[in-house]
Order: structure tokens, then C-alpha cells, then sequence
């Protein structure tokens, strides 16, 4: 019986109409992976810069052009500061409504380091030096459409609360795109922090028409000696590039050396030492 229930239904499926090949039937694709790129594919895209980007890359060429760029290194225990903001945090935030980080250290450092030793402070203008007796730094922040400089003024006259609340304001209105073009013209110094990328080192490009930039890096624990013994601190690589024609390499050593010890000891900067 089971033979001839097999013959009844063999016909049948005969008579249906034959399947279309796999490879001819187009694959069930989603909306979002049609418009990816196939595995293998060997395509271009063209998108035009934007004027932001162009105007960046002009700038960073032409100070590659005509700066004697030069950069020197050091290494910062950021121990104690770390400790100082995990102790203080909180009271900082309920006292001015704002978190305290790190850059509001190394923005009052340079401001310190800036004015004991201006020539780091100055520009060259044709065959004239000028020097300045303001700080104003430049903070490189990254934003939806490229980078942008917003500029803190008169940061030696600032706290350590005005400088966070200020790095805050700047960050929103980057993210949003409303930063001005005011807000982000001047500077006599630029600080820029790879280190929220995760950067261990770097040689960052000065910022036209300025004489230098400090590059901040990540914190990562490292074997140090101490007192004669290895220990694990978190450690911090910083970088100064800085235009050789103007500043020469004691004054930037010095520079540099300057905002290490401020960091490594915030109390310095309350004592002005």
C-alpha cells in the first residue's frame, strides 16, 4: 500500500510549477544593508569637506610650512591630583555645580608656566616679536562636524570653578554647533587631550598664529621608582610642540617642566610656588 500512496503524490508535485533557481532569485535584504558596502567591495565614496575641515587642514599646513616645529616630552604622577578631585568632587559639585576634572589643573598650570616664561606667551608678527602680557588658552574639543578651538580668556584670573564651568558651556555648544566664530578667535596657548581617546603619545601641531601646544595623553599605570623602590603609579606622557624660531629648548623644558611639578602637586598653585 505504502508503493502506491507514493505514486499518487509523485505526479502532483511534478505538475507544480518548477522553483526559481537560488541564484536567480534576489536576496531579502533590509533597507540598511542594502545601502552597506557588499563584503569584498572595492568601491569609492566621494563627500565633499566641509568648510570647518577645509579651513582646519589650511591652517595645520600652513603651520607645518612655516613653523621650525620641535616637540620635548615628559612623563606626570598624576597621583595627587587624582586624589585631591576623588576627595573634593563632591563638595565641588554641590558647591558650584560642576564636575571637577582634570584639565582645569593643567589649564591653570600652563597659565602659571605661561607667564614665568612669555616667550612660550608670544607670536611672531614679520620681524617683530609680540609678546602678551594675557593668557588666553585655546581648548581643542572635537565636534560632530571637525575640530574647534573655543577660546577661555584671561585664565590666569580665573578659578579652578570658572575654568570647569567654562570647558562645560564650550563642550555643549560644540556638540550642538553654536559655538561662535568670537568664541573660538584669539588665543595665545592651545591645550589638546588625546588622552580621552585613548592616545599614549603624540606630536600635536601648533595652532597658527600661536607659538606652542601642550598635548595631554592617557593615564595608565605604570612601574615607577620611588624612593629607591617599584611602585605602580598612573602615569601621564605629556608633549609640548613649540615654534623653535622663537622659543629655544630651555625656555620650553623649563615650560614643560613647570606645569609637571604644578600637577604633581596641585598645592602649588594655591601657593604660587
Amino acid at each position: 500500500a505504502a508503493p502506491k500512496a507514493d505514486a499518487a503524490v509523485l505526479p502532483a508535485a511534478k505538475s507544480l510549477k518548477p522553483a526559481t533557481p537560488a541564484s536567480a532569485a534576489p536576496p531579502a535584504v533590509s533597507p540598511a544593508a542594502s545601502s552597506a558596502p557588499a563584503a569584498g567591495s572595492r568601491g569609492e565614496t566621494r563627500v565633499k569637506m566641509t568648510r570647518l575641515r577645509m579651513r582646519v587642514a589650511e591652517r595645520l599646513k600652513s603651520a607645518q610650512n612655516t613653523y621650525a616645529m620641535l616637540t620635548t616630552f615628559n612623563e606626570i604622577d598624576m597621583s595627587n591630583l587624582m586624589s585631591m578631585r576623588t576627595q573634593y568632587k563632591d563638595q565641588f559639585m554641590e558647591k558650584h555645580g560642576v564636575k571637577l576634572g582634570f584639565m582645569s589643573a593643567f589649564i591653570k598650570a600652563s597659565a602659571r608656566a605661561l607667564k614665568a616664561e612669555p616667550a612660550v606667551n608670544a607670536i611672531i608678527d614679520g620681524d617683530e616679536i609680540v609678546y602678551r602680557d594675557y593668557v588666553d588658552v585655546s581648548v581643542a574639543v572635537s565636534a560632530p562636524k571637525g575640530l574647534v578651538v573655543p577660546v577661555l580668556r584671561n585664565v590666569d584670573a580665573m578659578t579652578f570653578a570658572d575654568v570647569e564651568r567654562s570647558i562645560a558651556t564650550y563642550g555643549k555648544k560644540a556638540k550642538d554647533g553654536t559655538l561662535s566664530i568670537d568664541e573660538m578667535t584669539g588665543g595665545t596657548f592651545t591645550i589638546s587631550n588625546g588622552g580621552v581617546f585613548g592616545s599614549l603619545n603624540g606630536t600635536p601641531i601648533i595652532n597658527p598664529p600661536q607659538s606652542a601646544i601642550l598635548g595631554m595623553h592617557s593615564i595608565v599605570q605604570r612601574p615607577v621608582v620611588i624612593n629607591g623602590e617599584i611602585v605602580a603609579r598612573p602615569m601621564m606622557n605629556v608633549a609640548l610642540t613649540y615654534d623653535h624660531r622663537l622659543v629655544d629648548g630651555r625656555e620650553a623644558v623649563t615650560f614643560l617642566k613647570m606645569i609637571k611639578e604644578a600637577v604633581e602637586d596641585p598645592r602649588r598653585l594655591l601657593l604660587n610656588l
